[in-house]
């Protein structure tokens, strides 16, 4: 039987070809008010994408009541992972934030807990200074996502908002996450009374409609709408595996 040889030069194109084709499938997944759907089919007044860790917040804020419901997404640091929302009533850093924390439990199902964190090197779980009445997480196609309802004191106008993402978990414990810009600068402002009034409409909680059905935009333009949008790496993988398959099929014919 004769024996195929491919030439070095031959050899080494298609080494590139196929790193290329695999790295391109890798790519850093985004949440955004524009390219995503919630999949608990609420919708929410106002969203906001903020500013780092690629990262989006739903929100209504009901002064009736004084409530905030939330839905923050994000992709976590590495799949197993965590994510991160909190308001800090004494400051506009980390320290003193009463957070909500989302990542996957021992059985793999996702979970939300609530921290005091008192200080940047203890993260212990506990009861923290508001009320939450419900809450819950999901993961999908590389996203985390934290659904909550927070009860904040009344004639409360603005809160500090802090947000982060964590690349790992043990023994039910989010590790720290990376002291990056990008994490550094987790931090802002949430307009309460001023977003409900530009809406258009009383701020009310979330009203149960179709996933991804239409949301009010935040002032800065954000689109409302939301959901998760389906990832596309397999078709890209698949596309590129194709490819490569082609031009060895030419070279062979070719050599």
């Amino acid at each position: 039987m004769a024996m195929f040889r491919l030439a070095p030069p031959v050899v080494f194109l298609l080494f590139t070809l196929t790193s290329l084709v695999l790295q391109s499938s890798s790519s850093p997944v985004y949440s955004s008010c524009s390219s995503n759907k919630l999949p608990n089919k609420k919708v929410y007044t106002n969203c906001t994408d903020l500013p780092t860790l690629n990262s989006t917040l739903h929100w209504t804020y009901t002064l009736e009541n004084s409530t905030l419901s939330i839905a923050f997404i994000a992709p976590p640091a590495t799949p197993n992972g965590w994510i991160a929302w909190a308001i800090n009533p004494t400051g506009t850093g980390m320290a003193g934030s009463q957070s909500l924390i989302a990542f996957k439990d021992s059985n793999g199902s996702m979970t939300v807990k609530t921290y005091n964190i008192s200080s940047y090197s203890s993260i212990v779980e506990g009861k923290i200074a508001f009320e939450v009445p419900e809450s819950s997480a999901e993961f999908v196609n590389g996203v985390m996502m934290i659904f909550a309802s927070v009860k904040l004191p009344e004639n409360m106008t603005e809160v500090n908002q802090v947000w982060q993402v964590g690349g790992s978990v043990t023994d039910g414990r989010p590790a720290k996450h990376a002291f990056l810009p990008a994490n550094l600068n987790a931090v802002g402002k949430l307009q309460l009374v001023e977003k409900a009034a530009t809406a258009g409409a009383p701020a009310g909680a979330p009203a149960d409609g179709p996933a991804g059905g239409p949301a009010g935009s935040s002032p800065s333009g954000s689109g409302g709408g939301s959901a998760v949008a389906p990832s596309s790496s397999l078709g890209s993988v698949s596309a590129g595996v194709y490819g490569v398959v082609t031009i060895i099929g030419c070279l062979v014919g070719f050599f």
